[in-house]
């Protein structure tokens, strides 16, 4: 067990010490849904949203909670880029033939990813804070937040690098993220709320596991405990659901490509 944590250990700094390197990009994923989407998206349309339909203060109490998930969504899709490099170099191949244990190159990109989703959800509500929102629940809502982030990420970074073991090229991959991503921002209450959705729209955001994740953070931020509490059951048990097939496919084709 030690060493095995040694070797996920390892693994994750190499992660680091290469997001380090590239300053920009460190950046660019830290502020990116910050600066695009809670500042330019929440004050262009602060205005024009009603607030008896998006049932907030204001747009940008209504998006906090779309922005915080959207970020989850897009760093988890984003999460297997690095694995389908080192697949393309024939790093993985080199490392797969050293007596470390498989599965610790997977965890070891779990923990780089969810480290780097838990930073960026904390920066986002700091700066939604900045703008007057503030979630009613405190400290402790902004930890249940946080966990429930990881369990939709979870699910997300699987199907990533289930993608990066399948695709023979990364223009493969980055065409079917697109594909992934933006259906289901807009299949989901990120931007509006299910009330204001065509029937047909709403009938697929119900089955869309964001959905599920952002309305179980929006009453931590806007409402409280007691509205909390009922959507943060189901959505454990929709996350459990939404991983548990996320991660056996993953396995499936961890297996398939490396054996």
């Amino acid at each position: 067990m030690e060493m095995y944590l040694q070797e996920v250990g390892a693994l994750t700094m190499r992660w680091v010490k290469r997001l380090s390197r590239e300053k920009f990009s460190m950046l660019f994923t830290l502020f990116q849904p910050m600066v695009f989407w809670l500042i330019f998206f929440g004050n262009l349309f602060q205005r024009t949203a009603n607030t008896e339909v998006v049932q907030a203060p204001n747009y940008i109490s209504f998006l906090a909670a779309g922005v915080v998930v959207m970020t989850i969504l897009n760093n988890g899709l984003a999460g297997g880029v690095d694995l389908l490099f080192d697949k393309e170099n024939g790093f993985l191949e080199r490392l797969m033939s050293t007596p470390i244990s498989r599965t610790s190159v997977i965890m070891s990109r779990f923990v780089f990813v969810m480290t780097i989703t838990s930073l960026q959800v904390l920066v986002i509500l700091g700066v939604a804070y900045l703008f007057g929102v503030r979630p009613v629940t405190g400290f402790g809502g902004i930890v249940v937040i946080v966990l429930i982030g990881l369990l939709f990420g979870v699910g997300l970074t699987a199907i990533s690098m289930a993608l990066a073991f399948s695709v023979k090229s990364h223009g493969d991959f980055f065409s079917m993220l697109g594909f992934l991503s933006l259906p289901m921002i807009l299949l989901s209450t990120a931007l509006v709320p299910m009330s204001a959705m065509p029937g047909w729209m709403a009938a697929l955001a119900k089955l869309n596991p964001m959905t599920w994740a952002i309305d179980a953070i929006r009453p931590l931020i806007l409402t409280g405990w007691a509205a909390a509490l009922p959507k943060l059951g189901i959505v454990v048990i929709v996350m459990a659901v939404f991983d548990t097939i996320c991660l056996w496919g993953a396995s499936r084709a961890f297996r398939k490509t490396l054996g």
